[in-house]
């Protein structure tokens, strides 16, 4: 039964940011969702708000469901909590660290929780600190925008290049260069009001999991609650460090946290996301489904969290 005593709510969709595409979906899903439960939903695309544009959209709880630098990673939650609704998500101060993939790292080692070496890519500099294999990639994207992973020299060459003329494109964006572990599992943990739910392990059809692959192509698999080298250990542990860092950064409400098994048995940290993907295809609305939470019983229960907590 839905939770009749929900206030009208303000969804919002769309923002600056190069995952734009993807809160559009996202957000949409959401909005209907909570309509469909029977609630008054105000649903609202934006690109950038100030505070006055954010206080003249209507709803008594707000429900930001965008994605990337500006949306995810700490100014609108920082609006948001001057505007003094209570809204769903992380406040700016843990939004802004799980942004930064290398502040999440740092995070992640002080915690204990494994995750591989990783530097800052000076643009200037004619080499990398790492070679092959490793992984070039925005430290403060998401979706995989911008990832390029290379299994050989020749192709991080190539990476290189591609990632200078990037930044003098878009000379705000710095990239980061990360050891990579190769023949590794992609796991990913969803992390609901503090708990961590089962595993799901991303199993492409080919090639990465890129930007197509976790939103457009249909050929992705998606296990839930998998077996793995070592268990119930080896699930029991990586479960374990997503709720570590969830708490140890700050979090809060729901996060989805990235591992890579290596064929060492452990489970490397990669990254955290504090508003991820709400599409059809997407790993924490799948997770929750898992756990018998219906996707619009996950809306509703993450703005009873938002109600709870306040702005």
């Amino acid at each position: 039964m839905p939770d009749t005593t929900l206030p009208p709510m303000l969804v919002l969709g769309g923002g600056p940011d190069a995952e734009r595409e993807v809160s559009l979906m996202s957000s949409k899903g959401v909005a209907e969702a909570l309509k469909a439960a029977g609630h008054e939903v105000h649903y609202h695309v934006i690109d950038r708000l100030d505070a006055a544009g954010l206080k003249a959209l209507p709803g008594r709880v707000v429900f930001p469901v965008l994605h990337g630098g500006w949306g995810e990673g700490g100014a609108l939650q920082e609006l948001l909590e001057a505007d003094g609704r209570p809204f769903v998500g992380c406040k700016a101060a843990a939004a802004r660290l799980a942004m930064d993939k290398m502040g999440t790292k740092l995070a992640a080692a002080t915690l204990g929780i494994p995750t591989a070496a990783a530097a800052i890519v000076n643009p200037t500099d004619v080499g990398l600190p790492f070679s092959a294999p490793a992984v070039l990639k925005p430290v403060h994207e998401g979706s995989s925008v911008g990832l390029h992973v290379c299994k050989d020299q020749s192709r991080l060459e190539a990476a290189r290049e591609a990632v200078k003329a990037d930044i003098a494109a878009h000379p705000s964006r710095v990239y980061m260069v990360e050891r990579g572990i190769m023949g590794g599992r992609e796991l990913t943990v969803a992390v609901l009001d503090g708990e961590p739910l089962d595993i799901v392990e991303i199993r492409p059809a080919e090639g990465v999991y890129d930007y197509q692959a976790k939103y457009f192509r249909k050929d992705t698999q998606y296990v839930t609650q998998p077996e793995l080298p070592g268990d119930p250990t080896t699930s029991a542990t990586i479960r374990g460090h997503a709720k570590a860092l969830f708490r140890g950064m700050g979090c809060r409400h729901l996060a989805r946290v990235d591992f890579i098994l290596g064929t060492d048995g452990v489970g490397y940290l990669l990254e955290a996301n504090t508003m991820p993907g709400f599409t059809g295809q997407s790993l924490v609305p799948k997770a929750a489904a898992h756990a018998g939470i219906s996707y619009g019983r996950l809306c509703e229960m993450l703005v009873g969290f938002a109600l709870r907590d306040g702005a």
